[in-house]
């Protein structure tokens, strides 16, 4: 009977596509699923990632079979995959296995992996990875918390295999504001020494896709990018806590920084399913995630299917991320419009952002009360709370030529007043996330 005809016997058939690299377990995995009844068809034999990843965003199958060996194939092709609506079952030969493949590829986000002697499960597994793609999320690389071995959860060894034990996971600080240097980095790095100082766990991400300037801040001169290798590794399956403690910068007691890009230029590699897994290991790694976000909040215009990279991937995925958000704006004319459309641009793209608002340099020689500035900003959101720092430029000035966090340097006004938004920010560490989940908009709309 023809495949057609299998398929129309009974229930929709599960496309498959096969992308086995010419491994030797191919033919058997071809005949055992023919043999898998007319609910199971293998739709076409990729001859390598471009061809797999071009027919699967045709819309035209369920399910990938990969081999580990397939050039290329790394945390960001899976991710594209799960964007094109494919469940992903990866099988791997014996050596394979005993060279952590399997345990790669759970990492970068396979739903199932079988080692070539468990070929006659492969049929069951892969209506295992349709069925789960059809009724649960698309994700990244952990979307379905390892989902693993055969088609009842086994590890490959025959043996259901136990969850991790869950770690108390990491708090993620995004700091964010509008165009215009309202002072984005000066707030990030001053909030993370403060709490590196009150006895916390801190890693400071540059995630910075235009200018990021942490390094500089820090006094960290070298060109390699904490960033840049934290990604790398990412996409390879290979980053854990201690991969990322190891390019992380110890740049004081209890705090890590992971610098930013080297030039703008380069943000293209720093793709979203790797980006998503440095969040997740940043945050069992430190018992507080700061990040210093760039300003745009658009999203490009990319390929119809949304398997491009987009420069403000960081930006967004890092505010989705956050159980705090803190918006930074500037406290003379020019910067609170620009906070206030910010805090309405905002508005557009999170779900019920509730920001605590950081009003920068302010000074009586603008004639504004903090009270009248609080209305103002107000007027624009519901913020948690909305904070004042005084223009206290000698303090500025003193910690960023001796690269110091403004809590290594002596007291001042500054820093008097960013230690009170880090002592607000400890102080509210039972808050509900104020944002899951971003509303899509088109770029270059305007306000």
């Amino acid at each position: 009977m023809s495949a057609s005809g299998r398929a129309a016997a009974g229930a929709p058939a599960t496309s498959v596509l096969l992308a086995a690299a010419g491994a030797g377990w191919e033919a058997e995995a071809l005949e055992r699923l023919s043999r898998g009844g007319p609910s199971v068809v293998v739709t076409k034999r990729c001859v390598d990632l471009t061809d797999l990843l071009g027919t699967a965003a045709a819309g035209t199958a369920a399910v990938a079979v990969v081999s580990p060996a397939l050039p290329g194939l790394d945390a960001d092709s899976l991710a594209s995959l799960r964007r094109s609506g494919l469940g992903v079952v990866a099988v791997a030969s014996a050596p394979e296995m005993l060279d952590g493949d399997a345990e790669r590829m759970r990492r970068i986000g396979a739903d199932h992996v079988l080692s070539d002697g468990e070929l006659a499960v492969l049929a069951d597994t892969v209506r295992a990875a349709a069925a789960a793609t059809a009724t649960g999320p698309a994700g990244g690389p952990h979307h379905a918390a390892h989902a693993h071995g055969g088609p009842d959860g086994s590890d490959g060894s025959g043996e259901r295999g136990a969850p991790a034990p869950a770690g108390a996971a990491g708090r993620v600080l995004a700091v964010w504001g509008p165009a215009g240097a309202p002072g984005r980095t000066t707030v990030a790095v001053g909030l993370a020494g403060e709490l590196a100082r009150a006895g916390r766990e801190v890693l400071l991400v540059d995630a910075d896709a235009y200018g990021g300037s942490v390094a500089q801040h820090l006094g960290v001169l070298d060109e390699v990018s904490g960033l840049l290798a934290a990604a790398r590794a990412a996409n390879a399956g290979q980053l854990d806590a201690a991969r990322l403690a190891a390019v992380a910068r110890s740049v004081g007691p209890g705090l890590r920084v992971l610098t930013g890009l080297p030039r703008p230029d380069r943000w293209q590699e720093v793709r979203q399913a790797a980006f998503e897994e440095v969040l997740s290991q940043a945050t069992r790694l430190a018992a507080h995630v700061v990040l210093d976000l760039g300003f745009s909040l658009e999203r490009e215009p990319g390929d119809p299917f949304g398997g491009g990279p987009q420069r403000n991937l960081m930006t967004l995925a890092g505010l989705e991320r956050a159980d705090e958000i803190l918006v930074v704006g500037a406290a003379d004319p020019v910067g609170l419009a620009r906070l206030a459309r910010g805090l309405v641009e905002l508005g557009e793209v999170l779900r019920r952002p509730r920001p605590r608002v950081v009003v920068n340099r302010t000074r009586s020689s603008l004639g504004w009360s903090d009270q009248e500035i609080r209305g103002m900003v107000e007027g624009f959101g519901r913020p948690l709370a909305v904070h004042f720092l005084p223009e206290d430029r000698a303090a500025a000035d003193r910690a960023l030529m001796a690269g110091h966090s403004l809590a290594e340097c002596r007291d001042s006004a500054l820093r008097t007043a960013v230690r009170e938004v880090a002592d607000a920010v400890l102080g509210d560490t039972g808050g509900s996330r104020p944002a899951r989940g971003l509303r899509r908009r088109r770029a270059g709309r305007a306000r």
